[in-house]
């Protein structure tokens, strides 16, 4: 396993299928029910208090959507309807939208995320499966990798904005006077700078969005609260064992939930809403995230 964010963990979903093959333990999860699993979300609501709010906030956040391969717009048109029936303040996408060929047309998630409703806004991050979809790299499925990677890359982050999804690579913004959003490049293929997503919150509350929890020993300086996704919780977990493997240089440290990252940043690692390498998952249910903040 490479210590370098530009060497992604040695982590495939086809590594854990084997595991659980090799060891006789995948027989329900292989079955229709892990499939059903897959499909079936839930909205998981959390309280926290955040320093800086003078009122409070609801922040509906929703990654790892991976829109494509095993998603399609259906899906996404149902979590986007949970997400407004919450009544969000404000809507974080944690990144990994795309899980496509580099030549696939992303109309219909657009004309789904295009749905959202926030007063604050839309905000997103762009992860991993999300560069892989522009040709950055490129698994032998989405085709060959594309030397105008970054030039895609650019019209999908105006196609998003047209949409009314603002994508934050190392910068922020006040959705509040009381609020910033900032958001980080991704770990493994961008160079995230947090203390740059960060500048410019003065007294603000702040909300950090990174789509991989591997920066959270390496923030600079403590944010008010930081969300991720990329773990899906392992997707695949196991009765006393729990999952197999989590896409982490840090093992299980940080799979899902609750964690802290340096200077006691608190942070939520949700178990995002699609599916990658295999369409299915166990005990580990896909989630909406409802945070309903308070002034602290």
């Amino acid at each position: 396993m490479s210590d370098s964010p530009s060497s992604p963990p040695n982590v495939t979903r086809r590594r854990v299928l084997r595991g659980l093959l090799g060891g006789g333990l995948a027989v329900g999860a292989l079955g229709g029910a892990g499939v059903a699993q897959a499909a079936t979300f839930g909205v998981v609501r959390e309280r926290a208090a955040l320093p800086g709010l003078r009122s409070p906030l609801r922040a509906a956040f929703l990654t790892d959507l991976h829109y494509g391969l095993y998603v399609g717009a259906g899906q996404v048109r149902g979590w986007v309807d949970a997400a407004n029936a919450e009544r969000p303040d404000v809507v974080l996408l944690g990144g990994d939208f795309l899980d496509t060929r580099t030549d696939a047309d992303p109309a219909p998630l657009l004309a789904e995320l295009a749905r959202l409703r926030a007063p604050l806004g839309v905000y997103g991050v762009w992860g991993n499966h999300d560069y892989g979809s522009f040709g950055r790299y490129a698994p032998r499925w989405r085709g060959p990798a594309r030397r105008d990677w970054f030039q895609r890359q650019q019209d999908m982050t105006r196609a998003f904005a047209a949409a009314g999804v603002t994508l934050l690579r190392d910068e922020g913004r006040a959705a509040r006077s009381d609020l910033w959003v900032g958001g980080v490049d991704d770990f493994w293929f961008g160079q995230p700078d947090p203390a740059q997503a960060l500048a410019g919150a003065g007294a603000r509350a702040t909300l950090l969005l990174s789509h991989n929890p591997d920066i959270l020993p390496e923030l600079p300086g403590r944010a008010g609260l930081a969300l991720c996704g990329h773990t899906h919780g392992g997707q695949v977990r196991l009765p006393l064992i729990g999952a197999p493997m989590i896409p982490s240089r840090y093992g299980q440290r940080y799979a899902m939930g609750w964690v802290t990252g340096a200077h006691a940043t608190p942070a939520y690692v949700s178990r995002g809403l699609g599916t990658s390498g295999v369409p299915f998952r166990n005990l580990c249910p896909p989630e909406v995230t409802l945070l309903s903040l308070t002034p602290a």
